[in-house]
């Protein structure tokens, strides 16, 4: 196997305790061969001789140091080093020891929130108390443990719950809890993932609506423009067809085609008819108005001699 120097899955978080409870320092290591541990403080190795009571481990990865009963002397930088033939790595953290007591309170609490599947989800809380609260995120109830899917990090007072890849089945209600031995808080939020066969087909059902309602409305814009040519040329149409004339076409060109009336529509408007036939009845005849070029002049009638 490869080897591979140590880092840090999860880094020492700073720990605010009340004088005289227990204080814990927890880091998740990971590298090959498996790394050897320190911790120090304030730039000291720590050790049973150091620091009497100290609780010092390292299994499974996770490196923890726990002191049983903080004094204010207890206070300062906390650090863990792992080391292996390939490499170093550190964590450091602060804690620090008060006398007064406060309950947990969230400075930033839980925002629901929508999200698409695949996507990663991020739903973060800011957490004060002291002693420093103990944080856990729930989905229904249920308390999520930290893992490559579902992971749980604090920085300071802001605690992380990453979903790295979230599915429609991990919507629901998300809580986060803080609790110390003063108190107790909640803030709790809905988390929607939604799946691709939710978006896909509403978007394809709505472009096909927008295309039909535009062919409609093209439809009746041209059916509007022939109407409106037929009613503008009605009357002429109805002259020439009275008095028997005949369009003349263009001998170069082929008359251009007019779309047939809807047979819906009435054939010759009432008022366009009489208007047709009272322009006929007015109109002399051709063949009986003949006027004749030569004008005819009358001669002066002669006055009697007297």
């Amino acid at each position: 196997m490869t080897t591979k120097a140590p880092t840090f899955t999860q880094p020492l978080q700073s720990v605010v305790a009340l004088e005289g409870s227990a204080a814990t320092f927890e880091a998740h290591i990971s590298g090959f061969p498996v790394p050897e541990v320190s911790w120090y403080r304030d730039g000291q190795v720590l050790s049973a001789a150091t620091l009497p009571g100290v609780q010092i481990s390292f299994s499974d990865g996770r490196a923890k140091l726990v002191i049983p009963a903080v004094t204010e002397a207890s206070s300062g930088r906390y650090t863990v080093q792992a080391t292996n033939g390939s490499g170093q790595a550190t964590s450091t953290a602060e804690l620090l020891v008060t006398a007064g007591t406060a309950p947990p309170n969230f400075s930033q609490r839980l925002q629901s929130m929508t999200a698409r599947q695949g996507s990663q989800v991020r739903l973060d809380v800011r957490v004060t108390g002291i002693p420093t609260p103990v944080v856990k995120f729930y989905r229904d109830g249920v308390e999520i443990q930290s893992s490559p899917d579902f992971k749980i990090s604090q920085e300071g007072d802001l605690y992380s719950l990453i979903i790295a890849e979230a599915y429609p089945e991990d919507s629901g209600t998300y809580s986060v809890n803080a609790t110390n031995n003063v108190g107790r808080a909640t803030s709790t939020a809905e988390l929607l993932i939604q799946g691709e066969e939710e978006a896909v087909p509403a978007k394809k059902t709505k472009t096909i609506v927008s295309t039909a309602q535009i062919s409609q409305t093209r439809q009746a814009r041209i059916e509007k423009k022939i109407e409106a040519h037929f009613d503008a040329r009605s009357l002429t149409s109805v002259e020439m067809v009275i008095e028997g004339a005949t369009a003349q076409q263009l001998p170069h060109k082929a008359p251009p085609r007019m779309p047939p009336r809807p047979t819906s529509k009435s054939p010759t408007p009432p008022i366009i008819a009489a208007k047709a036939q009272m322009a006929r009845q007015q109109s002399p005849s051709p063949v009986r108005q003949s006027p004749s070029p030569v004008r005819h002049v009358r001669a002066p009638t002669p006055s009697p001699v007297r």
